[in-house]
Formats: C-alpha cells, structure tokens, sequence
C-alpha cells in the first residue's frame, strides 16, 4: 500500500490532486471556522462573501488588475535585459567583478518600499514609480544568477576553447550562455514573483490604479471582502506567471531531464 502511494506521488496527477484538494479543504475549514465563531466580515470575510465580492466587482477587479499586470510585464521585461547584460559583463570580466558588483549588492540592500515616496515626488502617481519599484526588485536576482553561471564555467573549457582559436565572443555563446541558462530560469521563477510585490508596493503608496491601490481603498471603507477579492486575484496572476515560466524552463533546458 505504501509503495503505491509512493508510485502516485511521482505521477504527474499527484501534482494537480494533491494542491486542489488542500485548497478546497482550507476553503472549507475557514468558512466553517468563520460561521462557528461569528468572525464579523470586516475582520475575516468568509470565502461565499469573497466569491458574492469578486462577482459583485469582477470589472473593478479586472481594470485594476490589467493596470498591476501590465506595470509587473513592463518591469519584468526590462529586469530581463538589464539583468542579463549586466550579468554577462560582471560573469565575464574580473574587472566588472570587482567594481559593480559590491555596488550591485549593497543598493540591493535599501528597502524598495523606502525609495517609492521619492519615486512620487519625482515622477508623480501612476505607472512610473510602479514599473521602477517592480524593475528594482526583480533586477537583482537576474543580474546575480547570470553572474554566478559565467563565473562557474570550468577554467579548463575555457582553456581549451581559446587553444582552439576561439574568441571570447565565441567562447561566451557557445559555453558561457548554456551553463548560466538554468541560473537564468531559476532567477526568472523569483524575478516575476518580486516584480508583482514590487508593483503592489508602488500602487498602495502613489498609484491612483491597480491591484495595490484597490486593497488600500476596500480596505480604508472596511470592505474587506473586496480586498481579500484583491489578494486572490494577484494569487491567480502569480502562479499563471510562475506556472508559464516553470514550463518555458521544462521546454527550453529539456536536455537537463
């Protein structure tokens, strides 16, 4: 019986039934908890109020969301190729190394949410300090991971490689840019969930728009239920963003199975 159940643990159904049904006993045991305990909906909504709120307002819900997932995109997107150049010149050169990267560390440090009233103040409410606070986020752990696979190619590779005539241009492409693309992919699974916290910080703070701005309003009217309505959405929108970079990595380094 044991080994049985082993064998469904390693099977890809395993992977849907075994989340679905912790989701749908957790829904059911707050629900149950709440109606128990008389818990007053401004305090903990239960989940048939946050369903009646997410159809009350699904196009309040969608607008805004719309404007946190476009902001987190845009940010992602140029996380993605800032983080990979730089990446690539501070895994490449000791030089870089030593100049950028206590830099790159230490900025890395400063809390984000600290550096969004100064975002406002000079760019005003709205996209921009959502796209810089997201872009500070998800930038750092790029530039590291790409960092760290150029730095980890065997030295003896490289010797021979350059034995052989080739150029580091060459070297880089041929050598280089494979070995770091497992870094990269596992960078880009954290990269896009601290993108969305990024975005969501910016918007509780100077936005007048999306998901953030959405749960700070419902939450200031006590309309709780419409903020947890909030929360699930950006729980939905993470794990369909990790979920397509998940496959997009199975696909890409299909040669690591």
């Amino acid at each position: 019986m044991k080994k049985s159940f082993d064998q469904f643990l390693n099977t890809k159904a395993a992977s849907i039934i075994l989340p679905a049904a912790t989701i749908i006993l957790s829904i059911v045991l707050w629900q149950v908890g709440v109606r128990l305990f008389n818990v007053p909906r401004f305090i903990l909504p239960a989940p048939t109020e946050i369903i009646a709120a997410m159809n009350q307002w699904s196009q309040v819900i969608m607008r805004h969301s719309l404007i946190t997932v476009g902001s987190t995109v845009l940010a992602f997107t140029l996380a993605l190729v800032g983080g990979v150049l730089l990446g690539s010149i501070i895994g490449s050169s000791r030089l870089a190394y030593l100049s950028l990267y206590p830099l790159l560390v230490g900025f890395n440090t400063i809390p984000k949410v600290a550096l969004v009233p100064l975002l406002a103040i000079w760019f005003g409410l709205g996209l921009i300090p959502a796209v810089i606070t997201a872009f500070l986020l998800a930038f750092f752990p790029i530039a590291v991971n790409v960092a760290v696979g150029l730095e980890t190619v065997e030295t003896e590779m490289r010797d021979v490689l350059r034995s052989l005539g080739a150029s580091a241009w060459e070297i880089f492409i041929k050598v280089g840019l494979p070995h770091s693309m497992p870094y990269l992919f596992a960078s880009l699974k954290v990269s896009i969930s601290s993108a969305f916290v990024g975005s969501v910080i910016s918007e509780t703070v100077a936005s007048n728009g999306g998901l953030g701005y959405l749960i700070v309003s419902a939450s200031s009217s006590f309309d709780v239920p419409l903020a947890f309505a909030g929360l699930i959405a950006l729980g939905i929108m993470g794990i369909l963003l990790y979920t397509f970079f998940a496959a997009l990595e199975r696909y890409v380094l299909a040669w690591r199975q």
